[in-house]
């Protein structure tokens, strides 16, 4: 296989995840869509799709996810679907559910600051060492603009940021315009690149015994 043809397959694939997400994701929306995971197996492609309440992904007796399981082996070019639902234990540290819950709020006719102050800090409550919402659109007024709400801490970009913060978007539609919604969150007990710990001679003198009696317990 040429290097193009590796190059637009992984390309294909990529487009391929992204059409399969935004599809569950309209499909799956009143059940909590927390996030997606597909992997490829020799038996066919397992899809398992993250959901708070997902009875509402299952439907009765199965109809909804055995529907969606159809239109999947229908409408993409996925080997053999398998559709799973698995439930979010924690909704309020999932930044998907959340940018859902803050769209969601701001269709009702929350104001902007209240919806994205009240999460951030049920986030930050819940254990987040930190989160970033953010929303941008026409929030009050007939210009564009964007407004950010931050907490604890939190990385904006490398690779750091990319291991460490969970991000999820969602899309407010108002009669002023539509508002996009992103919620990035530093997940509980992160430990960070540069967070390093100092030990003295003696709490590695007992650190050490301690290896050794696990070893010989282990033994």
């Amino acid at each position: 296989m040429s290097k193009k043809s590796i190059v637009q397959t992984i390309v294909n694939r990529n487009v391929e995840r992204q059409l399969v997400r935004e599809f569950l994701m309209k499909n799956t929306k009143k059940s909590g869509f927390g996030g997606l995971e597909i992997r490829r197996t020799p038996a066919g492609t397992d899809v398992t799709v993250h959901a708070e309440r997902p009875g509402m992904v299952i439907g009765r007796k199965g109809k909804i996810i055995n529907d969606l399981q159809s239109r999947l082996s229908q409408e993409f070019e996925l080997y053999n679907p398998k559709l799973k639902v698995e439930e979010v234990k924690k909704p309020v540290l999932n930044a998907q559910v959340m940018a859902e819950k803050i769209a969601a709020s701001l269709e009702r006719g929350w104001y902007h600051r209240r919806a994205c102050h009240s999460a951030a800090q049920n986030i930050m409550d819940a254990g987040a060492r930190g989160v970033i919402v953010t929303v941008a659109g026409k929030l009050t007024g007939s210009r564009n603009r964007t407004e950010k709400y931050i907490r604890g801490h939190v990385k904006y970009c490398g690779e750091t940021a990319l291991q460490h913060m969970d991000k999820g978007y969602s899309v407010a539609v108002k009669k002023l315009g539509t508002i996009g919604v992103t919620v990035q969150i530093m997940r509980p007990g992160t430990k960070l690149p540069h967070e390093i710990t100092i030990f003295s001679e003696e709490e590695l003198k007992v650190q050490a015994a301690q290896e050794e009696i696990e070893g010989a317990d282990a033994q």
